[in-house]
């Protein structure tokens, strides 16, 4: 894990049971996820493969809400910034009770409340809408400043992408969320090199990106997205280090497409994935013998 500056928690190492927890939430995220991938035969499964660990940390581990009241006022607020992340959000949502496992298998389909794309006004529990790329960051921060006018305790966690940082308005974000000061806010990025248009280093090469967001004043740590005990560590520091300060924090997640299914962790043209019929119970194989075999080494 890097950190950011000289700054250090002074917390304890996650513990095995709270890790073993999270892990088996991603996993219970990832079944989701192909399930759900199965009813269109294609989609973004890739994301929602390598974001899962992500997904777990906040929804099982991070963020206050209620179930059965999806638009409580004390709740914390999950952000999808990257609206095609969406079948990711939608089985962590399942995960945490909001949305009924049953209705998942209606992912994508007419009338279904679980759009492709993220939609605030389909899913309960979906935040905002996250079509076009680049505004999540923007909002967050407008949701941010506005939650600490009101007095309120509740945080914000902008999940974004590492190709939403070739947005200047992303950046703009950053800046104004230091400039306010906001500690109440924190940034999950998704950095999984991959792109619509290619590799991200390609199409516009965005490192040093630790540095980057050290420059903008936030609280910065970088670690392995596909870590649990890392990423709930990443959440402790925070908690220890920058939030009483009024210090916005970032967790850079480096993350690989796929993650827990190696015939999709090598796939090329993972962007959108075509997974062919006879693909998918072997995907869902690999992955429980993958979880399984980590469980028991």
């Amino acid at each position: 894990m890097t950190l950011s500056s000289v700054e250090t928690a002074a917390v304890s190492a996650p513990t095995p049971e709270r890790v073993e927890r999270i892990r088996a939430a991603a996993y219970r995220i990832r079944h989701h996820a192909l399930n759900m991938g199965e009813v269109q035969g294609q989609g973004y499964v890739g994301q929602a493969l390598g974001a899962a660990d992500m997904f777990a940390a906040a929804y099982a581990d991070q963020l206050s809400y209620r179930a059965e009241d999806p638009h409580w006022e004390g709740r914390d607020r999950f952000l999808l910034s990257t609206g095609h992340y969406a079948i990711g959000h939608y089985a962590a949502l399942a995960e945490a009770g909001i949305v009924p496992v049953s209705e998942l298998e209606t992912y994508g389909s007419d009338d279904s409340r679980l759009p492709m794309s993220g939609m605030s006004t389909y899913t309960p529990g979906m935040e905002i809408s996250g079509g076009s790329l680049g505004h999540g960051l923007t909002i967050a921060v407008g949701m941010a400043l506005g939650l600490r006018a009101q007095g309120s305790a509740s945080r914000v966690i902008n999940f974004l992408s590492d190709g939403e940082l070739d947005e200047g308005s992303t950046w703009e974000a950053a800046m104004g969320a230091h400039h306010h000061q906001l500690g109440n806010l924190i940034a999950m990025v998704d950095i999984n090199a991959l792109q619509a248009d290619g590799a991200t280093n390609t199409v516009l090469r965005t490192e040093p990106v630790t540095e980057k967001w050290e420059s903008f004043g936030w609280y910065t740590q970088r670690v392995d997205g596909n870590d649990v005990g890392a990423l709930l560590a990443a959440f402790d520091n925070i908690a220890a280090v920058a939030a009483a300060v009024g210090r916005p924090s970032v967790i850079l997640c480096d993350t690989k497409v796929g993650r827990g299914v190696p015939l999709l962790e090598t796939r090329e043209k993972a962007h959108f994935m075509r997974i062919e019929e006879n693909e998918w119970q072997i995907c869902r194989e690999q992955l429980t013998a993958g979880y399984e075999g980590a469980a028991s080494a």
